[in-house]
């Protein structure tokens, strides 16, 4: 670790976490194209949609339900033995799933894995924010989205060797039993990566704490000025809250700015799910289907999707802490909404299970891979990035908590009507996304204040300041604000440091 630079290190403990994300990711390519395998349709009597429809959203509805029981289990267990624990119970749901004997079997272990997989989808960008140094904090909880990216592109092109490889139940066992491999690796090694100090802190454990700051920010050093100041920085924030507020989860709604928060949270959230990526990611070799590709072509082009996707999530991983989020986030919402146009023509003037020509197919499958990187470069990482760091300590884990769950609601509900609406009202389904993408945008035009940049100890002077209709919101006060914050402690004698950070790197600029 010496030999390493502290952001560098962070950096590195993030990525590894990460591998939570990657069981998401990896599960969301991998059931499209099993319920799409020959063997996998002729060993379950030809499913009809609503079984199908089973079998993709109860593995969204079990994350609902772990991601409710993450919001205890962080707070009790720390941020390290969440993670643990719920790589256990994805493992025990795999196992189920790659063993199906019948279909209630396959459902059952469909609705555990995915607990296990809301725990960790609520848990990791919260360890990841709390981990890392403001100016990187983008970027390291953009990690969430690139490793689901990374799962997502394994899942596509594992799923398509099996495909094309096995002839018997394999074709569908051996990929869903794989993502037994990167969850057993994640929660056999967790405990040798650091707890977070957030959550130290808040538990007394001030000698731990320390320490921790010291390996994160300092290569070890106790006595670094940087790690001292940060130090006081979180017990003095944890203190005030202790001191200030009510129990944590009640503090959510009975505190304005808490409440303005987590209502921004979970409509980021459920708008992510309303941008269409659900439907694009579960159903994608349906939809190229009904315009006349075969499986095995369909297979091949969402491989080749998740790689337009990944591409996407890095251009986020690098500008994100040079764009901030709140612009990313409308302009990724209109171009989305502009792709659901295409889209909508396209299947409107050429319907599913007609003679269409090629040039309709490329179109179709232009204006999804288009889809795909807007999302993926500018919508989908910031709707794990944004919840992770608004939050003070105190409200932090029960406000992901259900930002995550709104997600994994919204993710179910679509998943559950998506293969029946194509089915039945076909490229009319398109204009619910066409109508969201477009409001989402001017939603958080309006809404959403630019957090990038400012340090956790700071972000309840942010939700504080910032006024609800967030153009009228003057940068330079907001900065003034702050540099006048730091004259009146200077003038009584004391430092407020993460005040003079966020001036220091612009948080706002």
């Amino acid at each position: 670790m010496g030999l390493l630079s502290p952001k560098l290190y962070q950096f590195l403990v993030s990525c590894f976490a990460s591998v939570g994300s990657f069981t998401y990711g990896y599960d969301l390519g991998i059931i499209a194209q099993v319920v799409a395998s020959d063997h996998f349709i002729v060993y379950f009597n030809e499913p009809d949609s609503t079984k199908t429809g089973l079998v993709v959203s109860l593995f969204t509805a079990g994350a609902f339900v772990g991601a409710f029981f993450a919001g205890f289990m962080s707070s009790s267990l720390g941020r390290r033995g969440t993670i643990a624990a719920a790589t256990v119970v994805f493992i025990f749901g795999c196992a189920l799933q790659c063993g199906a004997r019948n279909m209630s079997m396959l459902i059952g272990g469909r609705f555990i894995g995915g607990m296990g997989v809301g725990i960790l989808t609520m848990i990791i960008p919260l360890y990841q924010a709390e981990l890392a140094h403001p100016s990187i904090r983008g970027r390291v909880t953009a990690l969430q989205q690139f490793f689901l990216g990374i799962g997502a592109l394994c899942a596509s092109w594992i799923g398509y060797g099996c495909y094309l490889g096995f002839r018997s139940d394999n074709q569908w066992r051996v990929p869903l039993g794989i993502q037994i491999i990167p969850a057993g690796i994640l929660g056999g090694l967790i405990f040798f990566f650091p707890e977070s100090p957030r959550w130290l802190l808040d538990k007394d454990r001030h000698e731990d704490g320390l320490k921790t700051l010291a390996r994160l920010y300092a290569n070890g050093d106790v006595d670094s000025a940087l790690v001292r100041v940060e130090y006081d920085e979180i017990v003095s924030a944890i203190n005030e809250e202790r001191e200030n507020g009510l129990h944590s989860w009640r503090e959510l709604f009975f505190v304005k700015s808490n409440f303005r928060r987590l209502f921004i949270c979970i409509s980021l959230q459920a708008s992510i799910q309303m941008t269409g990526v659900s439907a694009i990611q579960y159903y994608s070799p349906t939809i190229f289907a009904q315009i006349g590709l075969s499986t095995g072509r369909t297979l091949l082009f969402q491989a080749i999707n998740s790689i337009i996707a990944l591409i996407g999530q890095g251009f986020c991983i690098a500008l994100v802490d040079i764009t901030g989020r709140r612009w990313p986030l409308i302009c990724g919402n209109l171009g989305n909404c502009m792709t659901f146009i295409a889209g909508a023509i396209l299947l409107a003037k050429f319907p599913p299970g007609g003679d269409n020509p090629r040039s309709a197919q490329i179109g179709f499958i232009a204006t999804t891979w288009i889809y795909n990187f807007f999302f993926s470069s500018m919508c989908g990482p910031l709707s794990w990035i944004i919840p992770a760091e608004v939050f003070n300590t105190k409200t932090r884990s029960w406000g992901v908590a259900i930002s995550t769950m709104t997600c994994y609601a919204f993710n179910t509900m679509i998943g559950q009507v998506t293969d029946k609406a194509m089915t039945e009202i076909g490229y009319k389904y398109y204009f619910l996304f066409i109508i969201c993408n477009f409001t989402n945008a001017i939603f958080f035009w309006a809404l959403l204040p630019e957090t990038g940049g400012t340090p956790l100890e700071s972000m309840n002077k942010l939700w504080e300041t910032a006024p609800w209709f967030v153009p009228t919101m003057h940068r330079e006060n907001y900065l003034a604000k702050l540099e006048a914050e730091v004259h009146e402690q200077e003038a009584k004698g004391e430092k407020s440091s993460h005040v003079e950070l966020a001036l220091d790197e612009k948080a706002l600029a």
